[in-house]
């Protein structure tokens, strides 16, 4: 039974329909109990006789929004005093994609006299929500700062500031955010504060101030030194600064923190040392990566280079090491095929062509993010989708093709 219920919460609708019942319910409670308090001991939870009420939450269970909808509507014509009510009316509305009248319904709920704090605060959060679905960022933010202001501890709020400043590109404004988020929650915010880091200094690159951009990317460093993007830029800054050698120390970092990166280093460093008029540097490199990690990655750029020297035996060999990990890797595939036309190789091309038919239109670069599974072809820093850092990974091929035999 449990893990049935699991999946069916898994279901982004049914979060929906669980949320606004349990908001709903939740407010009538805290209503009544305030009220209670205040002044009837005897008050029902929910009004007797409202018939409407009992619908309209029947029809939210029921995932009917329209039907709800038109119930609420019916209750709070009978008992305009329920704020609860007003509230999940304007959830669905916003659910439904009519943000202009949850944005109505939640307004004239603030300017009601005598409202709780408490209920305030929580209709301006959503409130924040609805101007942020509708695109009004900047009176989204201006919400949010007015519930933060209220009440500083709402971790919730903060992380809606601090999402709003990272889609406007504020990413200062974003940095010191996540550093309130940080110490009001604890646990390691490290990965997020060095990427707010990288994103300020590229901002201060494109200006061209370009020692303010190193000293923010060494910052991002030195406060998360597993931060592939800082050293992918700080090495690529250096490299428009002609400054090969530092160029080619920051990319090689990438080996000893994050070695399941370092194919981005490659063909980064081979720039580097053709400038430097030496890729001898480049092969033996590659050469220990490949004794290393051997990934298909590793392989490929070996056969490249490999083929950059004349050895085109060499080259084919190391293309057939990244095929026998990677059979769906179409570069490594092209790769071999134009080595083997340029050398007159043709009934060898001509079998690895057939091999190559099964193969077509499988992108070899799969990226998926581990926190709510979204898919790309390209990697991806932040998941545009959860707005999470650090959670989009290289999807194994050899696993996938072994999870769809299965």
């Amino acid at each position: 039974m449990w893990a049935r219920i699991v999946q069916w919460l898994a279901v982004p609708d049914n979060q929906l329909v669980v949320a606004v019942f349990v908001s709903l319910l939740a407010g009538l409670y805290t209503g009544r109990w305030l009220d209670r308090r205040s002044r009837n001991l005897t008050k029902p939870i929910i009004p007797k006789g409202d018939k409407a009420l009992f619908k309209g939450i029947q029809y939210i269970l029921s995932n009917d929004h329209d039907q709800a909808i038109e119930e609420l509507t019916k209750s709070v014509q009978i008992n305009s005093e329920t704020i609860e009510t007003y509230v999940a009316l304007a959830n669905l509305y916003r659910s439904k994609g009519a943000i202009d009248r949850a944005i109505r319904i939640r307004q004239s709920i603030i300017l009601r006299p005598n409202i709780d704090e408490r209920i305030k605060l929580g209709v301006l959060f959503d409130l924040g929500l609805d101007y942020r679905k509708a695109g009004f960022l900047d009176r989204a933010i201006d919400t949010f700062h007015e519930v933060a202001k209220k009440d500083p501890s709402d971790v919730k709020t903060l992380e809606q500031i601090e999402r709003i400043h990272e889609e406007l590109k504020d990413w200062e404004s974003a940095y010191q955010t996540r550093r309130r988020i940080a110490k009001l929650t604890g646990g390691d915010h490290k990965h997020i504060l060095a990427h707010h880091l990288v994103e300020m200094g590229k901002v201060h690159q494109e200006k061209g101030e370009l020692l303010k951009a190193v000293s923010l990317y060494n910052k991002a460093i030195s406060t998360h030194k597993t931060c592939v993007d800082a050293y992918l830029h700080l090495g690529d800054l250096y490299f428009t600064r002609k400054e090969y050698k530092r160029a080619v120390s920051t990319w090689k970092r990438i080996v000893q923190v994050a070695p399941r990166f370092t194919f981005l280093a490659y063909r980064r460093l081979e720039g580097a040392y053709s400038a430097m008029k030496n890729l001898k540097p480049v092969g033996d490199f590659l050469k220990a990566c490949a004794e290393s990690s051997g990934d298909a990655f590793t392989y490929m750029a070996l056969a490249r280079y490999l083929y950059n020297e004349n050895d085109v035996e060499g080259a084919l060999e190391q293309v057939e090491s990244a095929l026998k990990l990677a059979p769906a890797f179409w570069e490594a595939r092209r790769f071999k095929g134009e080595i083997l036309l340029r050398h007159h190789r043709e009934k060898e091309a001509l079998l690895d062509y057939e091999d190559l038919i099964s193969h077509l239109n499988v992108p070899f670069l799969k990226f998926r993010c581990e926190q709510c599974g979204y898919q790309s072809n390209e990697l991806q820093w932040q998941c545009p989708q959860c707005r999470n850092w650090d959670t989009i990974n290289l999807v194994d091929s050899a696993d996938e093709s072994a999870g769809a035999s299965r």
